[in-house]
């Protein structure tokens, strides 16, 4: 029988990071992982981050290509040819899968491919993938087994028409017309991609708005910019039936507004469910410890991710914190670090930075304008524009703003929500001056590069003041 200091069952951002950090620290460290293809990396690079933004990639310089003509440059005819981003994509996944099993050999991190399951205390049995079961002791287990997507109890999936966000992946043909049930960041993403790849995209959200987590402002902002550039956006409305036809589906979408219904049907090539996604806690051995699982399926743990054995720790899509990838890594590190004996610190949820790689993009950290009145925060505001941005026009991408919220008290940042172009990069300075508890005065005085899109951030600090400089 092996023997490890710790086990680490699932290979995502959250587990392969444990990993890592584990060998890192001398641990002597087994991963263990199910997929059958024998990659690395989870659903995150293999079905999920990587390959959308690898689509993402193609869909803006699909865009950039058909306005050339603005830039001075002549292009005739461009569109995408789904063969070749498709192998582009897979490209850049076997790149990335195959950096991860060269990090588990750079730090001595044995890896077991099969099922992996907590087989009594201390012990973690591995369902290999030619079937025959191997037995690992281990002193610490890290449960890092990730979620799956999220389907509709009346939407029967066939997985050809009426899909989820694993099919969508493996389609080669783009969608004549897409309908997108959910307008969180996967049903966003998907619906952003496809439109510019040339489909009829309509996007469905149950609530009033698009990107519900996001700040009522930034939602308004993406939902004018979809419209804007052909998408047909349905707010308040909700699936209600579901029909598979010869050469599609049809869809009917009921919409409640100002007290009134109505009701639409929807004829289109594709039905794309975008509803979320649950943890995958159901087969790996829990019935044989006393670890917590509420009615949603998430593992219950303590702020080090310990759960109720003390030797097992859970991390990432499969406990109650944001499902985010850099979340997974985070409490990947910290849930080490602590088994360890190294100094730990539970992670600040409310500093967790929110992507959507949307055209526009959308990022946001912190309270929204909303949660932080809810708190009792007494707060003030800024908001700057891209269109008064300089470096913004020439790139050619003036829409949307970056929007400050503060409180009075002590003038400290509690939030930064942009919408615009390289907005997921941009909101690591809000991060960073959040994380350092900076104040709008701190930000104002940091000096910002000319000409750069981060100058609409220095701006927004201004427009707190009501002392902006370019409007």
């Amino acid at each position: 029988m092996s023997k490890y200091d710790v086990v680490v069952i699932g290979s995502g951002p959250g587990g392969y990071v444990a990993a890592i950090r584990a060998g890192q620290l001398g641990l002597k460290t087994a991963i263990v992982e199910r997929e059958k293809t024998e990659r690395l990396g989870g659903t995150c690079l293999l079905r999920g981050c990587i390959p959308t933004k690898a689509m993402l990639q193609t869909a803006d310089l699909l865009a950039k290509a058909s306005h050339a003509e603005d830039f001075g440059i002549s292009l005739s005819d461009p569109k995408v040819d789904m063969d070749k981003m498709d192998k582009y994509r897979a490209r850049i996944v076997k790149k990335n899968a195959g950096g991860v099993k060269y990090l588990m050999k750079k730090n001595n991190v044995d890896v077991h491919f099969g099922h992996g399951r907590i087989a009594g205390k201390n012990k973690v049995s591995v369902e290999g993938l030619d079937g025959k079961t191997t037995t690992l002791e281990t002193k610490h287990c890290v449960l890092a087994t990730g979620s799956a997507c999220q389907h509709l109890p009346f939407i029967e999936m066939d997985h050809e028409r009426i899909i989820d966000s694993d099919d969508l992946l493996q389609m080669t043909d783009k969608p004549e017309h897409l309908v997108v049930i959910g307008a969180g960041a996967v049903g966003s993403e998907f619906a952003s991609v496809f439109l510019r790849y040339g489909s009829e995209v309509t996007l469905v959200e149950m609530v009033d708005r698009l990107l519900p987590i996001e700040d009522v402002e930034v939602s308004k902002e993406i939902e004018k910019s979809f419209k804007k550039q052909g998408m047909n956006v349905m707010t308040s409305s909700k699936v209600t039936d579901v029909t598979r036809t010869d050469d599609g589906v049809k869809v009917v979408v009921e919409t409640t507004k100002g007290g009134k219904n109505s009701a639409k049907e929807i004829q289109a090539s594709h039905l794309l469910v975008a509803t979320g996604r649950r943890p995958v806690t159901g087969d790996c051995g829990l019935d044989k410890t006393k670890i917590e699982v509420d009615d949603r399926g998430y593992i219950a743990v303590d702020e080090y991710m310990q759960t109720a054995e003390d030797w097992v720790y859970a991390i990432g899509d499969i406990v109650n914190t944001p499902w985010l990838a850099h979340v997974a890594s985070h409490e990947g590190i910290l849930a080490v670090d602590h088994l360890a004996g190294e100094p730990a610190h539970p992670l600040n949820y409310d500093l967790v930075p929110n992507c959507t790689y949307t055209s526009p993009e959308v990022a946001s950290v912190g309270l929204t304008e909303e949660q932080a009145k809810e708190r009792g925060y007494d707060v003030k505001t800024g908001t700057f524009p891209f269109s008064a941005i300089g470096k913004a026009s020439i790139v050619g991408q003036t829409e949307g703003f970056v929007k400050i919220v503060s409180e009075t008290k002590y003038d400290e940042l509690l939030g930064m929500h942009i919408i615009g172009p390289k907005a997921t990069e941009l909101i690591t300075e809000g991060t960073v001056a959040m994380e350092l508890e900076s104040t709008v005065v701190e930000l104002l005085h940091t000096i910002h590069p000319h000409p750069t899109l981060a100058e609409a951030v220095g701006e927004a600090a201004h427009a707190v003041m009501g002392e902006t400089i370019h409007i």
